[in-house]
């Protein structure tokens, strides 16, 4: 018999009898998830039903929103197909960005694969909307790694500050809140765009309700009515039934490997907004005088409708493991942000080890559990973009999709960790049992504190 045959005796031998739940438990098993592991999850898991339960009505409410967007839109099975060349009278294309704009409740919406990714949309967004002696504000604090380099808050060729546009921010308070104060005097006759980041990036604060978005745009443009206000969508696009968008956000920004291309978009990113905004980036992404005319499909246009259809159902899938993981993790005395029982406003869940071997070994049963490269054991790296080595977990079936289950870490204090994705609950489940199995290979938690955790 070869070890093929022999894999394959133990797995159906498993299933044998009719005790479904006892041969799950055998299968995590066999999958060398330890019986402890497996019975504190579970302890855990009956206390989420009620909370699983309202996150599949928010699910619902957006599965019905896509919907209502694509049929208005009329969306046909020749929107499917893709363009080559300069891309003239892509219909499919230009009916995708209809639906974005429906779906976010604006004006218009640039939907394109010619957008890398995050930071080249939200690059895109701000190179286009800013002019010379303008000036950037940001009232949250200090934006993400790597908009550093786009700003020029680390000097880097191409960066808005060698056009000659200052940026200023204003830190958030102790709590976690705005700085309303600080904001008000920050705003200046030469503010043009505010920058509003809804997730924390690696940051340790939390993340923004729509309401709380909703309550800074209107103060800031009480003060100050038209300057431009754009929101940093990346990871929080579906977890409410809410956008930006609907709160006054002049421009919402993000990627399509995130939450909006539902696992199946191979890249590509979006904004949607005034239509002013829109077609600024348009000119900017293409060239002036062609904006939204141009730019091929190339036949990808399939996974981009469809993974906008399953959008809502992958984010509920998603926001489960991480909730689970905040409550697996807060119960063994570990800071989580959210916590456990807080409400969501994105997908992302921080875990803070306060040591890098622990990072390391979370980031290692992420990629021990993913379908994709689950033979690799990631390691810490210089990355570009970075002011400090990274590491990446995601055996992913589109590179770097962080809607798929991943994790990521800068290697520096606290030494948080920053778990995200999933795009089927049970695979979430699979891969938060996995890291914290690997943290009890390793001697960094010990399966004493299971019984001893508040549950």
């Amino acid at each position: 018999m070869t070890e093929t045959d022999i894999e394959h005796s133990n797995v159906t031998g498993i299933f044998a009898d009719n005790d479904l739940s006892g041969n799950v438990e055998k299968m995590y098993e066999n999958m060398e998830i330890q019986p402890e592991v497996f019975t504190y999850g579970n302890r855990i898991l009956k206390e989420l039903e009620t909370r699983f339960r309202e996150i599949d009505e928010i699910a619902e409410y957006n599965q019905l929103k896509v919907i209502k967007a694509m049929q208005e839109c009329r969306v046909g099975e020749a929107c499917l197909l893709g363009t080559t060349g300069y891309g003239y009278d892509d219909m499919g294309r230009d009916t995708l960005e209809a639906v974005y704009a429906k779906v976010f409740h604006t004006e218009d919406a640039l939907v394109r694969p010619q957008i890398t990714c995050g930071t080249h949309a939200l690059a895109l967004a701000l190179m286009s909307n800013l002019r010379p002696g303008d000036e950037l504000l940001s009232p949250v604090g200090k934006p993400y790694d790597t908009l550093e380099e786009v700003i020029g808050i680390r000097p880097s060729q191409g960066s808005l500050a060698e056009y000659g546009i200052t940026y200023r921010q204003v830190d958030l308070l102790a709590d976690g809140s705005f700085d309303y104060e600080g904001i008000g005097n920050a705003i200046n006759d030469r503010t043009k765009l505010v920058t509003i980041q809804r997730s924390k990036g690696y940051q340790t604060r939390p993340t923004f309700s729509v309401e709380q978005i909703g309550a800074l745009i209107a103060f800031i443009k009480k003060r100050k009515p038209e300057v431009i206000c754009m929101v940093d969508n990346c990871y929080g696009e579906f977890v409410e039934t809410r956008e930006p968008s609907d709160v006054g956000a002049d421009m919402v920004v993000g990627s399509l490997i995130k939450n909006p291309g539902g696992g199946l978009a191979p890249i590509g990113g979006y904004i949607a907004g005034k239509k002013s905004c829109v077609e600024h980036a348009a000119y900017r992404l293409t060239s002036p005088g062609l904006g939204k005319e141009v730019g091929a499909s190339l036949g990808i246009l399939k996974d981009f409708y469809q993974g906008l259809f399953l959008a809502p159902t992958v984010t509920a899938s998603a926001l489960k493991g991480a909730v689970f993981a905040a409550n697996l993790y807060e119960r063994l005395g570990f800071d989580v942000i959210p916590g456990g029982s807080e409400s969501r406003h994105d997908i992302i869940q921080a875990i803070t080890f306060h040591n890098p071997e622990s990072v390391i070994a979370f980031c290692q049963g992420i990629q021990a559990a993913a379908p994709v490269d689950s033979h690799v054991a990631p390691q810490a790296a210089d990355m570009p973009g970075y002011d400090s080595q990274v590491i990446m977990a995601a055996g992913a079936f589109v590179s770097g999709s962080s809607i798929e289950l991943s994790a990521d870490a800068p290697i520096r204090p606290p030494y948080a960790v920053y778990f995200q994705g999933g795009l089927t609950w049970q695979h979430a489940k699979f891969g938060i049992l996995k890291t914290l199995q690997f943290l009890v290979n390793k001697g960094l938690v010990n399966k004493k504190e299971f019984k001893c955790s508040n549950l």
